[in-house]
This record gives C-alpha cells, sequence and structure tokens, in this order.
C-alpha cells in the first residue's frame, strides 16, 4: 500500500482546524478580558492619588491636560496636571462631571457631530478631527479662535463657537448653526476636555506636530 503525504490527509487538516480554532477562540477570550480593563473608566480617587488611567474618570475636566511626547513609546500621550478652572471652577464632584459628560456624549450623538467630524476614529473626514480638540492652541490664550470669540477662557471660547457658529467663520466648510443651547455646549466642551485626556496610543497621528498642540500650549 502507497504511503500517503500528511498533507492529503483529511484527518491532519481537520485536527489542525480544531486545534488553531480552539486557539483563536482561547486568545480572543484573553484579548476581551484585556481590552476591558484598559478602556474602563477610572474614578475620582485615581486621579487624586496619581494613578494614570488609560480612560480618566469624569474629574479630569477639574485638571489641566497637556501633550507631551512620551520617548519610550514614540508618540504623544496625554498627560495630566494640577488643579485648573473649567467654566470657573474645579471642584466638580464625580455626579456632576458625569452628568456633563453624559450630556455632551448625547449632544455629540443628537446633533450628529460624526456626519462630518472624526471622535475616537468614528466619523467623517470633512471637518476637523475632535478627538484633540481641546488641546488645540488655537482655542488658547494665544490662539485667533479664543481671540475671535472675546472670550477669556478656552471653554467659554469653545461654548461661544458652539451656539454661534455663524458668527464666527473658521474655514471654508462652515459649522452649521445646530441650535446648541449654552447647557448643552458646556456638556460639549466637557466631553471634549475628556475625550482629549484619554489615551489613544497616539490617534490621531502627528497632531502634535501638525497642530503645534504638543504641551497643550
Amino acid at each position: 500500500m502507497a504511503k500517503r503525504s500528511v498533507w492529503s490527509d483529511n484527518r491532519f487538516w481537520q485536527r489542525s482546524a480544531a486545534w488553531v480554532t480552539g486557539f483563536a477562540a482561547v486568545l480572543l477570550i484573553w484579548l476581551t478580558f484585556d481590552t476591558s480593563a484598559q478602556i474602563s473608566m477610572g474614578t475620582d480617587a485615581d486621579l487624586k492619588n496619581g494613578v494614570t488611567k488609560r480612560v480618566p474618570g469624569p474629574t479630569v475636566i477639574n485638571y489641566k491636560i497637556t501633550y507631551e511626547m512620551d520617548t519610550k513609546r514614540g508618540h504623544e500621550i496625554p498627560v495630566i496636571g494640577e488643579k485648573e478652572l473649567f467654566f470657573g471652577r474645579d471642584d466638580y464632584s464625580e455626579e456632576e462631571a458625569g452628568a456633563l459628560l453624559h450630556l455632551g456624549k448625547l449632544g455629540s450623538q443628537v446633533k450628529n457631530c460624526m456626519d462630518c467630524h472624526t471622535l475616537l476614529g468614528n466619523g467623517a473626514y470633512y471637518a476637523p478631527d475632535l478627538t484633540k480638540a481641546w488641546l488645540d492652541p488655537a482655542w488658547g490664550p494665544e490662539g485667533s479662535l479664543q481671540a475671535m470669540t472675546g472670550k477669556e477662557t478656552k471653554e467659554e471660547a469653545m461654548a461661544e463657537f458652539l451656539q454661534h457658529p455663524s458668527q464666527y467663520p473658521t474655514h471654508e466648510r462652515m459649522m452649521p448653526n445646530l441650535g446648541i443651547t449654552a447647557e448643552e455646549a458646556k456638556g460639549l466642551v466637557s466631553f471634549l476636555k475628556h475625550m482629549s485626556s484619554i489615551d489613544t496610543n497616539g490617534f490621531p497621528r502627528n497632531f502634535g506636530k501638525i497642530q503645534g498642540a504638543v504641551h497643550g500650549k
């Protein structure tokens, strides 16, 4: 009887397929648990104790956020610094901050921001990526956008623009007036600030180099 090659043996392929499928299933389960731990939101206690979470707690809006190069990782990462005023306060409780972020997240969905913008890798590329918009120096004390609105702080300038975008033409593709209220604007700015604190592994790529946002200036 002629000796059959292992490569033509159906049992070999069946067993190989079973082993590969089993290994892939175990790997997928492990990656699911590992990812869940990575993306779980931190707490106010973490921030107060200097514990770095990939997704900081809601009260990160009480702190200064900068964007600095990590030479080991090869890209910029968010760095949470000292307390800073945000709409006149730096003592938002976890409940208050969480409510603001929830309002902002719902607002971004209701107003269909992703029809034009990209948030955390999802959305369109018609308008600027908003993932690190809070860090854009154009909204800073020396930035053109803050100066245009006449507001004294970054958050007030961003909120003013969101409420009256047609009054402040910033781009050929002007943002439409979406009827955003003052409270909704506050929630959206809170959402943008929190989103800028999330460690997204350097996404969007080269943001610091393109926008000049390194160190959150």
